[in-house]
C-alpha cells in the first residue's frame, strides 16, 4: 500500500493511494483458506477443495468485499498517520477502472479528499452586549385573544327559508367539479360546509355563492391557480355543479362564562387568567427569539476563520435546493425577485457559510464548556413531533429513533439552544421595551423597523 499526499492547502488535503493487485489477491487468498475448512462443494471432501477452484467460483464477489475494505482501511490509514481532524468523511475518488481491479488484471489506485476542522481561538463571549426586546401583555390583549377564541367557539343557526347568503354565513352544499366537462379526482364532495369568505376553496369560489339561497343550483367558473398543490390541474378552467342545501348565519358571538365552560374552564375569570399566561409564554418566546438572533449575529461578527470547503457546498446545496423548490412552486425565477441567478446563488452562499461558521462556533462552545444533549430531551422533542401528525405518531417516532440522521436534525436545535442560553447567562443582556407588534415583526424587519424609529 502507497499512500502518498498531493494535496497540502488551506483545509483540504488530498492524498494518492496505490494498492497492488498482489496485495488484493493476496487478501482474497487469505479469506479463502480462511473460509475453505467451512466449505461442503460437490466433489471434494470438506476443506480440500483448491484454492484456485475457489477464487473461479467466490473470487468476484469476495473481491467486491476486499477492495471495500481496502479502500476504507487505506483512508483511515491516511487520516490517522497524518493526524488529521476531518471535517466530514473523505471523498474517495476511483482512478483505476473498478471492473479491472476486480478482474485481477489492475492495481487499485484511488485519490482520498478530506477538508479538515478549522482551528480558531473562540471569542470571550462574556463581553458580549446583546439586546433583548421585551413587551408587557396589556389588559387589551387578552381581550383580543377571547375574541379570537369566541370566533373559533362560534355557531351557527339556519337562517330563515329564501334567506339570501352573506359573507360570513356557513353554506352546506354538493358539489361536483369538471375540466373541459370531465369530472376530476378530488373534486366532489357532498354535505361539504363552507364558510363564505374564509378562503377555504380556489380564490372565486365563494364569492359566487354569496347570495345563494338553500335549494339554489348554480355554475360555480373558476381557473385553478399556477400553485395548485395537483400539476395536471393547474391554470385549467374548471366548472363546480353545485346545489346548496342549507344556509347558516353566525350567531352572536359573547365572552361570557359560557365560552369559558366551552373551553373547558369553571369560570371566565380562570379563562382570562389561562389567556394571560399564554400569552406570556408566546411573548417570551418573541423576545428570546430576537435575543438569540442578536447572538448568533454578534457571534458570527466576532469570528473569522477558514470553512471546510465540502460543510459549506453541503449546506450551500441543501439551502439552493429548497429555493429552487420555493420559485417552482411559485412559478418565479431569480429575475422575478430583481437578481440574476448567480446573484441569487452568491447571497445564499454566504447564508450557508455564515451557517457553518457559527454551527463551528456553538459546536466549540459547547465542547469546551460541557454542554450536552441528553437522550431523553431528544426523545421528547421526537415526541412532540410526533404528535404533530395525529393518527401516524407511531410511524413518526419510529422513523426519528431508528434513523440517526433524522434523530440528528432533532437533536441540533436543542444542543444550539442550550448553549445559547449558556451564552445569555454569560452576556450582558439589555432588555428594551417594545410594542407588541414590533416583538412579533421577524427579527430583521425589527431592526430595520427601530433603526428607523
Amino acid at each position: 500500500m502507497q499512500i502518498t499526499s498531493t494535496v497540502s492547502e488551506g483545509l483540504r488535503r488530498e492524498f494518492k493511494v496505490v494498492i497492488a493487485q498482489t496485495d488484493l489477491n493476496d487478501r482474497l487468498t487469505g479469506k479463502l483458506e480462511e473460509m475453505k475448512p467451512r466449505l461442503h462443494l460437490k466433489g471434494f471432501r470438506p476443506g480440500k477443495a483448491p484454492v484456485s477452484f475457489l477464487k473461479k467460483t467466490y473470487g468476484k464477489s469476495m473481491m467486491n468485499e476486499i477492495v471495500e475494505a481496502a479502500v476504507n482501511e487505506s483512508s483511515q490509514k491516511a487520516i490517522t498517520d497524518n493526524a488529521l481532524k476531518p471535517a466530514t468523511p473523505p471523498k474517495v475518488d476511483l482512478v483505476s477502472e473498478y471492473q479491472q481491479v476486480v478482474d485481477g488484471k489492475s492495481d487499485l489506485e484511488f485519490t482520498v479528499k478530506v477538508d479538515l476542522m478549522p482551528e480558531f481561538e473562540l471569542a470571550d463571549v462574556s463581553k458580549l452586549n446583546v439586546e433583548r426586546l421585551v413587551s408587557e401583555v396589556q389588559d387589551a390583549d387578552v381581550e383580543e385573544a377571547l375574541q379570537r377564541l369566541a370566533e373559533q367557539a362560534k355557531t351557527y343557526s339556519p337562517r330563515q327559508e329564501g334567506a339570501a347568503s352573506e359573507k360570513g354565513d356557513v353554506v352546506v352544499i354538493n358539489f361536483v367539479g369538471k375540466v373541459d366537462g370531465v369530472e376530476f379526482p378530488g373534486g366532489k364532495a357532498e354535505d361539504f360546509q363552507l364558510n363564505l369568505g374564509s378562503g377555504q376553496l380556489i380564490p372565486g369560489f365563494e364569492d359566487q355563492l354569496i347570495g345563494a339561497k338553500a335549494g339554489d343550483v348554480r355554475d360555480v367558473k373558476v381557473t385553478f391557480p399556477a400553485d395548485y398543490p395537483e400539476a395536471t390541474l393547474t391554470g385549467k378552467d374548471a366548472v363546480f355543479d353545485v346545489t346548496v342545501k342549507e344556509v347558516k348565519a353566525p350567531d352572536p358571538v359573547a365572552i361570557d362564562a359560557e365560552l369559558a365552560k366551552k373551553m373547558g374552564f369553571d369560570d371566565l375569570g380562570t379563562l382570562k387568567e389561562r389567556v394571560r399566561d399564554q400569552l406570556k409564554s408566546d411573548f417570551a418566546r418573541a423576545s428570546r427569539l430576537h435575543m438569540k438572533r442578536r447572538i448568533l449575529d454578534a457571534l458570527d461578527g466576532m469570528h473569522s476563520f477558514e470553512l471546510p470547503p465540502a460543510m459549506v457546498e453541503s449546506e450551500f446545496e441543501g439551502i439552493w435546493k429548497q429555493v429552487e423548490a420555493e420559485l417552482k412552486r411559485e412559478g418565479k425565477t431569480a429575475e422575478d425577485e430583481g437578481k440574476s441567478e448567480d446573484e441569487l446563488k452568491k447571497e445564499y452562499r454566504e447564508i450557508a457559510e455564515r451557517r457553518v461558521r457559527l454551527g463551528l462556533v456553538l459546536a466549540r462552545l459547547g465542547e469546551q464548556n460541557g454542554i450536552t444533549v441528553a437522550q431523553d430531551e431528544v426523545q421528547r422533542a421526537i415526541m412532540t413531533r410526533a404528535r404533530q401528525f395525529p393518527g401516524q405518531e407511531q410511524q413518526v417516532f419510529n422513523f426519528y429513533t431508528s434513523n440517526p440522521q433524522a434523530a440528528a436534525e432533532i437533536r441540533a436545535p436543542i444542543f444550539e439552544d442550550k448553549v445559547v442560553d449558556f451564552i445569555a447567562e454569560l452576556a450582558e443582556v439589555t432588555d428594551r421595551k417594545v410594542d407588541r407588534e414590533t416583538l412579533f415583526l421577524d427579527p430583521d424587519e425589527a431592526a430595520e423597523k427601530l433603526k428607523a424609529s
